[in-house]
């Protein structure tokens, strides 16, 4: 059977039913977390490997570049040296920056991408535009195929003491403005017609359930993106709530309200 191409990854469609890794549905429900290789998750707040794996096989190809904002302990880039994807990361805070690149780096290469670690300010529009074209030019190229977003929470998990880290918004109007200013800074270095992955959570304030994950569409929506796709992916296990179960339980019979057990990862295409 010839092979049935995609303009934006390497699946071939004419053997679809072997891709039994690769996930059509929009639950996800992952057991656990992938602690293979360069993996840990000793660093809280990170996601889990498989969404960025389930992304960057859905919309890329072997060769292409993932743009990560918010890139942490270096997940996404380390999925990207396991697929063959050359990865540029963004990481505001200087010693967790240092720590990505050591646990890249300690991850087999067959491929031999290149991955760039860029410790900046994501939101940032003066700046971070140039050290992104710098690291873009240093893999050989002037676009990303694939963008990562998945910021901090607003207040749930406090990352550092800087003022460009979004965790440390005085507000939730703030940190959406700011969310705003990342999606700027990104958008001219995606390549038109391909895939903005936004994986983020609500939270609760004062008793009220606070929609950070509509909040963050909407910025995104409003440059010019198409929705394509929303995923509810499953938290069972979430660090905060382990071994709590019961007091969680009896807080939210008492409070009226749900135990969070869900993030949204959402799909966004950018226009041509």
């Amino acid at each position: 059977m010839t092979r049935k191409k995609s303009p934006i990854n390497d699946l071939d469609l004419s053997r679809w039913r072997e891709y039994d890794d690769v996930i059509t549905d929009s639950l996800w429900l992952i057991p656990e977390r992938d602690r293979s290789g360069a993996h840990l998750a000793d660093y809280h707040g990170n996601f889990v490997p498989q969404i960025p794996r389930q992304a960057i096989q859905r919309f890329t190809k072997k060769g292409d570049v993932v743009l990560d904002a918010f890139l942490g302990s270096g997940t996404t880039l380390i999925e990207c040296r396991r697929l063959g994807r050359n990865g540029i990361g963004l990481e505001l805070n200087d010693e967790r920056a240092k720590i990505a690149r050591r646990r890249i780096s300690s991850e087999k290469n067959p491929d031999k991408i290149k991955t760039r670690v860029v410790n900046s300010n994501s939101s940032d529009l003066k700046h971070t535009p140039k050290r992104i074209s710098k690291a873009l030019a240093g893999i050989g190229r002037e676009k990303a195929q694939l963008v990562m977003l998945h910021p901090p929470y607003h207040s749930i998990i406090r990352f550092s003491d800087q003022d460009g880290d979004l965790s440390n918004c005085p507000n939730v109007d703030t940190f959406v403005e700011k969310f705003g200013n990342v999606v700027d800074v990104v958008t001219p270095f995606l390549e038109d017609d391909r895939y903005l992955v936004l994986v983020i959570g609500d939270m609760y304030e004062r008793g009220e359930w606070i929609p950070l994950s509509y909040f963050c569409m909407q910025q995104v929506l409003e440059r010019g993106y198409k929705l394509k796709s929303i995923v509810v992916k499953d938290m069972q296990g979430n660090r905060a709530k382990r071994n709590l179960k019961n007091i969680w339980r009896y807080r939210a019979l008492a409070g009226g309200f749900y135990i969070f057990k869900h993030e949204y990862v959402m799909f966004f295409r950018k226009a041509e």
